[in-house]
């Protein structure tokens, strides 16, 4: 069955307040959990394929997202669940540094441990609000979440390893999953570099939630550069290297490249690095009297979000909404709501985040190829029908 895209229909009936929501992007017919997720909670996910699974979008409301409820975007099969049974025991290896190692997880942690609060987001969140046709998930608001990341201080391991060679300009991380023999792992391997910059608060984590980091998301370690698109937080890493030039792989020469439509992908276009402002309706919720309590998430993606605003008629008129949650952090999201009493009628309710920096949501945002990075405010609205 397909829904609308865009937009989430609620009503009300009388006294009685009987609400029906209305999913935002196809339901996957009969989808099941695969063994690798079962700890998933199937009513808060679409289950699009057995690596693809999106958050519902009345399961993201609140400060942090549960484990459950988290979506799951693996571009490769994952690795044997036997690599979670002794995580301590998992090495990576480090180079690119003055002494290069090879060093186990049980051996890291020696280095420290930090937590940071930070928004998960796949880089095609919010393909489906694209006009022209997009291959890949046709996320709506679901390929993200919001959780604790626990592990070790990239920046402390490089100090002790003697710092980063003289020719380094990027941090590149290779995932550990299983390469095909015959294949040129080039060609399906999950390496992908970033600006050295992002030693100084990348984590080596091997917790999520404060619970020991799950085969589906990454397990037993994963490198996590808050701020950053998914695709940058490698699962599985194995090696972490301060390299020259960036990764040959394709997925980061052709592959998560902003270009237009119609084109082929090449290493001179924006790479799906930093993340940006962004904000979107989660949970709006009536009662009998007609009163609505718009519920949402904001974030600012590298920066910290500062505001957001409501609008109830398309953008002709906004008005701020409080923050509802705990400020956790630069790279977390936060929780808003706006309480109003409505009265029988047709309502487009959307939402706009400003960052730190005076960033603001826009109101569109042009299409790419492969349909990335989309914040536009309009596209994100929710239709809201009370009568």
């Amino acid at each position: 069955m397909i829904i609308n895209r865009r937009h989430f229909i609620l009503s009300t009936a009388g006294a009685g307040a009987a609400v029906t929501a209305g999913s935002t992007i196809a339901l996957a017919a009969d989808g099941e959990l695969p063994a690798y997720a079962s700890f998933k909670d199937p009513d808060g996910l679409i289950i699009h394929t057995d690596r693809t699974m999106e958050t519902r979008r009345g399961a993201q409301g609140g400060s942090i997202t549960a484990l459950e409820d988290l979506f799951v975007r693996n571009n490769l099969p994952t690795p044997p669940a036997s690599v979670t049974d002794d995580p301590d025991a998992w090495t990576i290896a480090f180079e690119g540094v003055a002494n290069p190692a090879t060093l186990s997880l049980g051996e890291l942690k020696s280095y420290g441990v930090e937590s940071v609060p930070a928004v998960l987001q796949c880089s095609g969140n919010g393909r489906a609000f694209f006009a022209h046709e997009t291959s890949g998930t046709q996320w709506s608001v679901g390929a993200a979440g919001n959780v604790i990341w626990t592990g070790v201080p990239l920046r402390s391991v490089i100090a002790d390893l003697g710092g980063p060679v003289d020719s380094a300009k990027y941090l590149t991380g290779t995932g550990g999953e299983e390469i095909p023999q015959g294949l040129d792992p080039d060609t399906i391997q999950v390496e992908r570099s970033v600006p050295l910059a992002a030693i100084n608060t990348a984590i080596l984590a091997y917790e999520v939630n404060g619970q020991p980091l799950p085969l589906a998301h990454g397990g037993p370690v994963r490198l996590v550069n808050p701020g950053y698109f998914g695709v940058n937080n490698v699962k599985y890493v194995n090696r972490v290297a301060l390299t020259e030039a960036q990764s040959t792989a394709k997925i980061q020469q052709s592959g998560y490249r902003l270009r237009e439509v119609g084109e082929g992908g090449a290493a001179d276009q924006p790479s799906m690095w930093e993340m940006v402002v962004k904000s979107w309706i989660t949970r709006p919720l009536l009662n009998a009297s007609g009163r609505v309590v718009i519920e949402g998430v904001a974030m600012g993606g590298v920066d910290p979000v500062k505001s957001v605003e409501v609008s109830l008629d398309g953008g002709e008129t906004w008005k701020e909404a409080p923050f509802t949650g705990p400020d956790l952090g630069r790279y977390a999201w936060r929780p808003f709501a706006l309480v109003g009493d409505l009265q029988p009628g047709s309502y487009v309710v959307a939402s706009r985040a400003t960052d730190e920096n005076g960033n603001t949501q826009p109101e569109s945002f042009p299409p790419n190829h492969r349909g990335y990075g989309h914040n536009g405010w309009r596209a994100h609205a929710i239709d809201l029908v009370i009568t």
